[in-house]
């Protein structure tokens, strides 16, 4: 491995408590031969001490904006909207190729600075497959919770918790539901599927072969419902506020996993914000009832099992990241996107071109 200086930053978003790399994984890029520095972060679901401890620098949080310019810096969720430039690598969801409010303000700042954008979410192999992801956490958090509210037994604000404490909680409500989960086969479909399972649902499992020509009637005709479906070309949508309004409508929970919101992709259009900790639960209808969850983060609730999961996957892949570059093959095609959607914005297509 070449040189690599990574500056793992802190999260600003006070409900983010994951991280993409965890303490032992760190070890072993810095054994590799690599720089680790790590932001010291109060909410991290590891302690600073533990990357010390593994050989890596700590820094303060927000330190990265006058980091060496050959640093790459490592998050999760959204930069700060400051410095306006942006003159590093940075590995993080961006979510900045869709549509999305603040992609193209985002974008901007890249080209500002010179920076480049390596999104998680299209570090992929080949054949397009992800090759790292936090969706079974998601989906397994997301159906838990869903489930609970469903059962009167989801309280807020929420916290973060273990899979064990939360499988308790599941196993209080159990008892049958007519549930519904949509992406059944992928990561998140397969975490749905086993949260419900340990509260003694079974649900109906629907994937490409269902969703091509949708049954709405079968699908208003469940309880509960688990959106784990993220798609990239446009399809109609799972659900419409006509489908919300139907009199004869028996599904009273939705839970959206993708919360792929201001997305022209969107498969659930029908709400515009997303719910959160201290709000996990919208009403979209009275009569008859309709509860939303659109939780952005899900799996920060699940933060010590979702950062282990991610960073094992993760870190060869950063072994094969050069200093000097961006290591080929998955990380080239990271940087294609980037380019890409740069492309883009220069003619005037926006941040989708």
């Amino acid at each position: 491995m070449t040189a690599l200086h990574l500056w793992l930053r802190h999260e600003t978003r006070t409900t983010e408590r994951r991280t993409p790399l965890a303490p032992s994984d760190a070890r072993r890029l810095v054994d590799g031969g690599a720089t680790v520095t790590v932001e010291d972060s109060p909410q991290r679901v590891f302690p600073a001490e533990e990357y010390e401890a593994a050989g890596c620098r700590l820094a303060a949080p927000g330190s990265w904006t006058t980091a060496p310019r050959d640093a790459v810096v490592l998050g999760l969720k959204e930069l700060p909207d400051e410095p306006p430039s942006l003159s590093h690598r940075h590995i993080f969801f961006g979510h900045a190729y869709k549509g999305q409010p603040g992609a193209t303000d985002l974008l901007r700042r890249f080209l500002r600075g010179g920076g480049t954008l390596l999104d998680l979410e299209y570090l992929v192999d080949s054949t397009g497959r992800r090759l790292v992801a936090f969706g079974y956490w998601a989906g397994y958090t997301g159906a838990a919770l869903a489930l609970l509210h469903h059962r009167a037994r989801l309280t807020a604000p929420l916290r973060p918790t273990s899979k064990e404490e939360l499988d308790d909680r599941l196993r209080a409500a159990s008892g049958p539901a007519k549930a519904l989960v949509i992406g059944a086969l992928g990561r998140s479909g397969r975490g749905a599927r086993a949260a419900l399972g340990v509260a003694g649902a079974d649900p109906t499992c629907w994937d490409l072969a269902e969703t091509r020509d949708l049954d709405r009637t079968a699908l208003l005709d469940h309880e509960l419902m688990v959106n784990t479906v993220l798609t990239t070309s446009p399809v109609p949508p799972f659900l419409t506020d006509k489908d919300l309004d139907d009199p004869a409508r028996r599904l009273r929970t939705v839970c959206d996993v993708t919360a792929d919101i201001g997305s022209p992709l969107n498969l659930l259009p029908v709400y515009d914000t997303p719910t959160d900790w201290e709000n996990p639960v919208r009403r979209l209808r009275e009569e008859p009832v309709l509860d939303l969850i659109a939780i952005d983060n899900l799996p920060s609730l699940l933060p010590l099992e979702a950062s282990t999961d991610f960073s094992a996957a993760l870190t060869p892949l950063l072994a094969e990241f050069a200093a000097g570059g961006n290591g080929g093959g998955a990380w080239q095609r990271c940087r294609e996107r980037f380019d890409a959607a740069v492309r883009g914005l220069r003619t005037g297509e926006g941040a989708d071109g």
